[in-house]
């Protein structure tokens, strides 16, 4: 029988459209004993099917994206913003950009193709279709004026022609009147994989649209101002759109995976690697040796249920299941105006009625995945045996040995034996002058990354320290984690620590130390230990009228959370949250200190309200707020307005205001607990502008909230 406990680790790189459907999947039959995670660089994903939709406009990217971080949450899945690197299969272990590598049982690959820009100056001058997100970003820049525009683009097939046909439609909705020009280049004959009449059809769309189509054109080269052809000819443009095959990725070669002629993952039919059977590939990532197919969507599509259904097969140790997709595709491919062609084996057709068959196929198609909720909540699984209490539940010494070795602590500075000399307890050196400052924090896990969850730990419980102005010097670790099995434990306790030394050691501190426990979920904490020179610390107390209140980050984090929770906050607002708690608060002191600042605390959380009540109950005095100049994150406004509040939130809102409108969700802003929140802090009037650009030009976007006042209490104004 399988431990209800998880025992082993599946890792789906990239949010393709074969793997969405594994997730969705696993939702509806959950697999015991498995951990799922799910890497992707980006944090949402386009459906392909729509993208001529979203480059005529057609769409809202919104509604032809697929949120990862919704998806995975109501899926069961760990989440992992990060970009695959490499892959060492030996190991069973997936390489990240910039972070730890993860380890997996069975991994599959799902991550696309890349833009294969080798003609000279393409790399520096053409903008490839693909990823999806940047250029549609760029294409926004590109349609924003109103002159006209001379596009070329390079690429003769299905992909290149509907991208110059939603382009037409675009430019001639975004500058009308305007005398743009359209170019389209081919290598070869166009559309040489497409039968004869859908050619004919799709010849007569192009002509229409007024684009000009050079045949037998092979670009050799790309200049800022325009493409060259082999045959001599030149083409003058202000951009150049590249829609030709995508390559595989480089990493790929440095696996030892099995590959195909053009370096994509060589598959069986059962989409497992010909050369390591925990290892899948599915879509542009995949070459299917027995049944070569065309990269394209609909072919995806279709391996996802295969895919799914091979997977629980790999982890349960079961025969796998051959699959075989179909060796024709219904091609819909738009032609602008709301028309489209379909196209399959020798018969094609046009017109109005193809178009809306297209657009209700894709929206059934994500909208699938665009509407699922988070999965509720239940209990954590128990194992098969009964847990110890009395040993201190601590994680195994094996587990932890494995651990340290990976993490490699630095020693040095005032620690004279830490985890580079273990001992019974950590030995440091106090400063000749100054004083000790300490701090401790812990955490439930907000997010499903346990790395992303280490450093915001770590940034959180870093916060006391440098808000009064102190140097961080030795951490202690506070673990739990829920029982697995071991090397899941182990890769979950590096993922944590190397997070959160990864900003202990930016803040100058050691990870000394610590104890590792069992626990019903996971959690984090750090004992942070600092010291200071007493004369230089900010207080809470100091704050004198007059003074501006200064804001180093905007507010929002508890409420965009708890609408993470709940599956209704955007990933746009989720990554900037992200982004604020990862932001660094000692740039931010330093400016303060060298501005005058009296008086400094970070905001956590209590929220606005509350870290400033303390303030002014610490000073003797009083202050003004000034609601439209307190910044809120993208998304925290609408979350509140909606209701959906952190569950700290009621307590904060005990805080006495004057002049507070109980409907306006500023106001209720003020009470949002923040994780890993900004610097408040009271810096002399004559001085605060200048702090303020001085903090601009370190890259912290800080705002003047309000003044502080002889008076006690705390009011709110606006403007």
């Amino acid at each position: 029988m399988q431990p209800a406990f998880p025992a082993k680790d599946l890792v789906l790189v990239g949010g393709g459209h074969a793997h969405v459907h594994v997730l969705r999947s696993l939702r509806a039959r959950p697999e015991p004993g498995v951990q799922v995670t799910l890497v992707s660089r980006d944090p949402l994903t386009p459906y392909s099917g729509m993208l001529p939709g979203l480059i005529a406009g057609h769409y809202a990217p919104a509604e032809a994206q697929i949120d990862l971080h919704r998806l995975a949450a109501a899926c069961g899945a760990r989440f992992l913003r990060a970009e695959a690197i490499g892959l060492d299969p030996q190991a069973r272990r997936l390489v990240l950009r910039d972070r730890p590598p993860v380890r997996y049982d069975v991994i599959s690959l799902d991550t696309g193709s890349t833009p294969t820009l080798d003609v000279p100056g393409a790399a520096a001058h053409a903008i490839p279709v693909k990823p999806v997100a940047p250029f549609l970003d760029r294409l926004d820049g590109i349609l924003a004026g109103d002159g006209p525009l001379r596009l070329a683009v390079v690429g003769g097939g299905a992909g290149g022609v509907e991208t110059v046909l939603s382009l037409a439609e675009r430019l001639g909705r975004a500058r009308p009147g305007a005398t743009s020009s359209l170019t389209l280049l081919t290598r070869g004959p166009l559309l040489r994989s497409t039968n004869a009449r859908a050619r004919r059809l799709l010849r007569e769309a192009l002509d229409r649209h007024r684009v000009a189509v050079l045949e037998d054109a092979e670009v050799v080269r790309v200049d800022a101002d325009r493409v060259a052809c082999r045959d001599g000819r030149e083409i003058s443009c202000d951009h150049v759109l590249w829609v030709t095959w995508a390559g595989a990725p480089a990493w790929l070669a440095r696996t030892g995976l099995a590959l195909d002629e053009r370096g994509f993952v060589a598959v069986e039919p059962s989409l497992r690697s010909t050369s390591h059977g925990e290892v899948f590939a599915v879509g542009d990532m995949a070459a299917v040796l027995s049944h070569p197919r065309p990269k394209a969507g609909v072919y995806a599509v279709r391996q996802g249920p295969p895919l799914a259904e091979n997977l629980r097969r790999a982890l349960r140790g079961e025969r796998l299941r051959p699959f075989t997709p179909q060796r024709t595709a219904l091609a819909l491919i738009g032609t602008g105006e709301g028309r489209a062609v379909a196209a399959r084996g020798p018969l094609a057709v046009e017109g109005r009625i193809v178009w809306r068959i297209k657009e209700a196929i894709d929206r059934r198609w994500i909208e699938g995945y665009q509407r699922l909720r988070p999965m509720k909540a239940t209990a954590a699984p128990q194992p098969p045996s009964m847990r110890c209490g009395g040993c201190g539940a601590k994680l195994p010494a094996s587990v932890l040995r494995a651990a340290l070795a990976r993490l490699a602590p630095k020693a040095g500075g005032p620690v004279v034996a830490g985890l580079d000399a273990p001992d019974d307890a950590a030995i440091v050196r106090p400063p000749e002058n100054g004083v000790l400052l300490q701090t401790v924090d812990a955490f439930r896990p907000f997010v499903s990354d346990p790395h992303l969850f280490g450093r915001i730990a770590a940034l959180h419980a870093l916060g006391d320290i440098v808000a009064m102005n102190g140097r961080p010097v030795t951490a202690l670790a506070v673990v739990g984690l829920p029982p697995m099995a071991p090397a899941l434990l182990e890769e979950d306790l590096v993922q944590m620590l190397a997070g959160g030394l990864a900003e202990l050691e930016a803040a100058g501190a050691r990870l000394v130390g610590g104890h590792s426990a069992e626990a019903a979920e996971p959690s984090l904490g750090f004992a942070i230990t600092g010291e200071g020179d007493e004369a230089a610390l900010l207080r809470k107390g100091g704050l004198r009228p007059g003074d501006r209140l200064i804001l180093t980050k905007p507010l929002g984090t508890g409420a965009i959370l708890a609408g993470a929770m709940r599956g209704e906050a955007p990933a746009e607002a989720i990554e900037a949250a992200l982004a604020a708690m990862l932001a660094r608060a000692q740039p931010a002191v330093a400016v303060l200190a060298a501005h005058g600042a009296r008086a400094c605390t970070d905001v956590t959380g209590f929220g606005l309200a509350g870290h400033l009540d303390e303030m002014l109950r610490a000073s003797g005095t009083g202050a003004r707020l000034d609601l439209d100049a307190v910044p809120a994150l993208p998304g925290a406004l609408d979350m509140l307005a909606a209701g959906i509040v952190s569950t700290l939130h009621e307590a904060n809102a005990h805080v006495p205001l004057v002049g507070a409108a109980s409907a306006d969700p500023r106001v209720a802003l003020l009470f949002d607990p923040q994780t890993a929140g900004g610097l408040l802090a009271g810096v002399p009037e004559e001085r605060a502008q200048a702090c303020l650009a001085a903090l601009a030009k370190s890259g912290v976007a800080a705002a003047i909230v309000g003044r502080v006042e002889a008076e006690p209490g705390l009011r709110l104004a606006k403007g």
